[in-house]
């Protein structure tokens, strides 16, 4: 039998992390970040245990990389949904929503979330915190700032502050209100972006979230080999522990 292509390899590899991304936030959702191990996560990803720690070196850096995968996709999908809009002020409108809409429908997740950025290791740079970044800055600048590098610092702090005020225990402020003072405070109209009540189709509400993690059926070999699932499992382990 043939080895695989290189290139099927990293296929394999990337998909392997990615259904432990998914299996992160699922957990995490379901049952909070104190009870979730990382063999659960594992478990849940159906890849093997000792993984985990070759993609990622703790616990915290693998759920804040999840949690950032959401943000970034969630956003990234409310951005370019139909119908597709170049108006910054509606474009702004849509960031603030997908937020707050996470603070409303992952509330666990998100509390979570909030607490990891606080501990003194901060943001986790993962190639999804740097994307949610990126798409927050363009929303800047096609708002109409005139600093962008200065103006995102403080809409992220803005909405930062916002899904704390949103999670925190015991004493959550709603959404609604959130949102109008945001929505004032960029001087939006209120029936723009997803104003609350509305329906919007794959939002953040729909319970899965499977669209926003790659992790379909691995590609076929060149050579014409395919592998299941559990032959994908073994060479993960394997190139695992050869480096």
């Amino acid at each position: 039998m043939s080895p695989r292509s290189r290139s099927v390899n990293e296929e394999l590899r990337r998909r392997s992390r990615e259904r432990l991304l998914q299996a992160a936030v699922e957990l995490v959702s379901e049952r909070g970040y104190e009870s979730t191990t990382l063999g659960d996560i594992a478990d849940r990803a159906g890849s093997a245990r000792g993984l985990v720690s070759y993609y990622f070196p703790g616990k915290r850096q693998l759920v804040q990389s999840a949690v950032h995968r959401l943000m970034h996709r969630t956003l990234e999908e409310a951005l370019e949904r139909e119908p597709a809009s170049g108006d910054g002020r509606e474009r702004m409108a849509r960031a603030i929503d997908a937020v707050l809409g996470l603070a409303r429908e992952q509330p666990v997740l998100m509390r979570q979330h909030m607490a990891g950025i606080l501990q003194p290791e901060g943001f986790v740079q993962c190639p999804d915190q740097q994307r949610l970044a990126q798409l927050l800055g363009e929303t800047v600048a096609r708002f109409g700032s005139a600093d962008p590098a200065a103006d995102y610092p403080l809409l992220r702090a803005l909405l930062m502050g916002a899904v704390y005020a949103a999670v925190v225990p015991g004493v959550p402020m709603p959404v609604p209100t959130l949102r109008a003072e945001l929505f004032e405070r960029y001087g939006l109209d209120w029936e723009s972006g997803v104003p609350p009540d509305t329906e919007v189709p794959g939002g953040t509400s729909d319970t899965d979230l499977s669209r926003f993690f790659a992790t379909g059926r691995q590609p076929a070999d060149p050579s014409g080999q395919q592998s299941g699932p559990r032959s994908e499992d073994r060479s993960d382990r394997l190139d695992g522990q050869s480096k």
